[in-house]
């Protein structure tokens, strides 16, 4: 479910999971394993892609909807764990959005160091409460830290999702570039930054991110088990249990 591409010292980890990139068991445990063992295969930096037009879909919710409680709890403990790689990895993660990125897609990239975001008609944002998830903690504070706390909770509460043009007003992503350079341009980011000294960028970079790193240091364990009850509420099951009948229509439909 990732495909690996070496560009030099850097390495791009594509998820292949058609036709949405959705965020199940398989992927995030693969995708965490390809983040932490990295900088073992001597990796100097990351970019994080998806195929053209699907970044990725965020959770796989048809899928996750099949798990008992003991499955699903798992699922949340790996998810944080991918997370936290990101937010702690020791080499630069640049993510390269080339599609839409709903809910769990922008949160793979919340946790990079840098955002590019392919030109076009997609949708960015966590949308997480409209679709009967309450926003965990952890997501919430690095949306915070991205976009400031006013924005924060505009994008949170409504769970509205933008174009990439608001994204970039924002501050959710940091650069828009032609769809068929997204990648090439996260993969010259990550060139540039390796231009530098390397210890001092290293040094800088872990002092500059250490306010996300904190953000798994509290009492996550905690955190996560209020996240996974409320998985299980009677409001977010009956939600998700509708959007996922909707969906099943329209692809009968079609």
């Amino acid at each position: 479910m990732i495909l690996t591409i070496e560009h030099g010292k850097v390495r791009e980890l594509q998820l292949n999971h058609p036709p949405a990139n959705a965020l199940g068991p398989q992927l995030i445990s693969e995708l965490r394993n390809a983040i932490e063992h990295a900088p073992q295969d001597g990796v100097r930096a990351l970019v994080l892609s998806g195929f053209p037009g699907r970044f990725s879909g965020g959770l796989d919710v048809p899928l996750l909807l099949t798990l008992d409680r003991t499955a699903m709890a798992a699922v949340w403990k790996d998810f944080y764990a991918l997370l936290r790689a990101l937010a702690c990895s020791p080499i630069p993660v640049a993510a390269a959005i080339t599609g839409h990125a709903p809910a769990g897609g922008t949160v793979l990239a919340l946790f990079c160091d840098r955002r590019f975001v392919a030109q076009g008609d997609w949708k960015i944002g966590l949308n997480e409460v409209r679709v009967g998830i309450p926003l965990p903690p952890v997501i919430l504070g690095a949306l915070q830290r991205t976009v400031g706390m006013r924005q924060a909770e505009r994008l949170a509460v409504t769970g509205t999702l933008i174009s990439p043009a608001e994204a970039a007003q924002v501050g959710l992503v940091d650069e828009i570039v032609p769809a068929e350079s997204v990648i090439q341009a996260a993969v010259r980011w990550c060139d540039e930054l390796l231009d530098f000294p390397p210890q001092a960028v290293a040094l800088t970079r872990r002092k500059a991110r250490a306010d996300l790193a904190i953000l798994f240091d509290s009492d996550v364990n905690a955190e996560l088990d209020e996240v996974i009850a409320g998985w299980w509420a009677d409001e977010t099951q009956t939600v998700l249990r509708r959007l996922v009948d909707e969906l099943a229509k329209k692809r009968a439909k079609a």
